[in-house]
């Protein structure tokens, strides 16, 4: 169902416009023309799968060089670049001091070391200098024999006053003692306008710390991005049990498991893998479900809101789980799939209060991510987030999102434009892209093969309860709970790991690649041009309830 029935004649050329425009973009690697959205929907394509290559989903050890600490006394190390709300602000965060894990800890004092960071367009001399927030935090057990940990000393300072598309360099420590860090970069996101967008940015997810995430990591550097999305589930260190044994599966590995332990060191060894990446790109994070952590007097989230800087009072959000930015002339939703969503809840509230500020003459672009998808054909996490999805589906249309960025299911998936599992002109692009390398490898199996469709009774979130998917009452599937064919609103779907890159090229196209880990930096497995058509899916301004 098209958004106006006004459209007419200017919409019909503009639409035969956008798809001329679309053949004139031709792939550099298979000289054929980029496929592009408005000429829609695709028939489904679902890749074969590849037997013989599965990856090196295994951890790396904390004997790799990669994960080991390398910094002395209270210099900084796992340094990273996130982004504020617009251009003129970033946060710089880093870690000082050593963590602690046993029985008999004793938390650091976080005022023991400055948060300074000295900044500027030159390289010398920094003359800039601003100062944050330092805390620490602990994931506790109650339960004898399982070892507690706290952190070193997290820091977080915002920069002000910054000019837009423009390289800085910082140094970040305390130069009192001294402890100060190498001089590292980064660059800020270009002005908010329809011309002006970050040249390309990085999505990625569920990632883990495995030789798989290595070449994830490592082909995604290749790609040279301005932006890093990272749309949940970043480390897994809840794979493991407080003494460091680890399994691919923990339920099946420890089912008597008192609690849901974690190994909280996995945190310190991904930021030390990460930080050639992220102290010098901007990395915005989205909590998964493996962020949950569940400790003392049910307390979660712990790692996941004391590790990243959000622009979560930037943007007006009162939580973590839940933000928004702009970058260049877009605006990015990060939204919780792992705390309130239902429409009498404060992420709905605040939801409507940032999707009704926004301007799409100045952001044209309106990209939303958040971690469990609505639109995944995998029998893996099928349909577990449709309380979700019943809840927020509409505003999100009505306000026009361009394109979804999912994780979770660990594969690549495309959608068709979607509303309401029917095909529509005005849906957005969902994408599904929890391939990014971790431990629980691949998903392989798909809900409309046989024998794959799962009970329904087993599919709601456990953590999030609520049951809303029931059988399809229209479509080929009326009737029942999944499709006997690859449904028309899945595009394409393909069991490998890799990471995506998103370059917008102007306030109608954006050409998405998905890029494969087995394939030469080269080649990629997915290139569409993703269309806009404001004219023929005008936004509405208010959303009644």
């Amino acid at each position: 169902m098209e958004k106006s029935a006004g459209s007419g004649f200017l919409s019909i050329i503009t639409v035969f416009i956008l798809v001329i425009l679309s053949l004139n973009f031709v792939d550099g690697e298979s000289k054929k023309p980029i496929p592009s959205t408005a000429e829609g929907p695709f028939k489904p394509v679902t890749v074969p799968l590849d037997k013989s290559f599965r990856g090196h989903a295994i951890d790396l050890p904390d004997t790799d060089p990669r994960v080991q600490r390398t910094v002395r006394g209270w210099k900084p190390e796992q340094i990273s670049v996130s982004l504020s709300t617009t251009y003129d602000s970033v946060w710089i965060s880093w870690i000082t001091g050593e963590y602690q894990i046993g029985e008999n800890i004793k938390p650091l004092e976080p005022k023991t070391v400055g948060s300074v960071v000295r900044y500027g367009r030159l390289k010398f001399p920094l003359t800039h200098r601003a100062m944050g927030h330092s805390l620490v935090y602990s994931q506790l057990y109650p339960f004898q024999g399982l070892q507690n940990y706290t952190s070193g000393i997290i820091h977080h300072v915002r920069l002000t006053g910054l000019k837009p598309d423009t390289l800085y360099y910082y140094q970040c420590g305390d130069p009192s003692i001294p402890a100060m860090s190498d001089v590292y970069y980064f660059k800020t996101m270009p002005i908010s306008c329809p011309k002006s967008y970050p040249g390309r940015i990085a999505v990625v997810g569920d990632l883990g710390l495995t030789y798989n995430t290595t070449s994830t990591i490592a082909h995604l550097m290749q790609n040279n991005p301005d932006l890093v999305l990272l749309i949940g589930d970043a480390t897994y260190a809840n794979l493991y049990l407080t003494n460091g044994t680890g399994a691919d599966c923990y339920s099946c590995a420890f089912p008597n498991s008192p609690i849901h332990e974690t190994y909280q060191p996995r945190w310190d060894y991904w930021g030390r893998f990460m930080q050639p990446l992220v102290s010098k790109v901007p990395i915005m994070m989205i909590e998964g479900n493996h962020e949950i952590e569940e400790q003392v007097g049910h307390q979660t989230f712990a790692a996941y809101s004391a590790r990243f800087a959000f622009p979560s009072e930037e943007s007006g959000s009162s939580s973590t789980f839940y933000y928004s930015f702009n970058a260049g002339g877009i605006h990015f939703l990060m939204l919780g799939g792992y705390t309130n969503y239902n429409k009498s809840g404060d992420q709905y509230r605040w939801l409507k209060k940032d999707l009704a500020k926004v301007d799409r003459k100045v952001t044209p672009w309106l990209v939303a991510t958040w971690h469990p998808p609505w639109y995944s054909t995998y029998t893996a996490h099928y349909r577990e987030a449709e309380c979700m999805r019943v809840a927020m589906e509409e505003l999100l249309y009505k306000y026009g999102v361009d394109i979804i960025f999912n994780g979770h299911v660990h594969a690549y998936e495309r959608s068709n434009r979607v509303y309401n599992y029917s095909l529509d002109p005005c849906g957005p692009v969902h994408i599904t892209i929890g391939d990014g390398g971790n431990r629980e490898k691949m998903a392989i199996k798909h809900a409309d093969e046989p024998g794959n469709c799962p009970e329904p009774s087993t599919t709601p979130d456990k953590f999030m309860g609520g049951f809303c998917a029931f059988n399809f009452t229209t479509g080929p599937a009326a009737g029942k709970f999944c499709w006997d064919r690859q449904p028309d609103y899945s595009a394409y779907r393909d069991s490998s790991f890799g990471h995506g890159i998103l370059e917008v090229k102007n306030e109608t196209h954006a050409l998405w690649t998905w890029h494969r880990n087995q394939d030469s930096y080269a080649s990629t497995g997915d290139k569409v041009y993703i269309v806009r058509e404001p004219e023929r899916c005008p936004v509405e301004p208010e959303v009644r309830n």
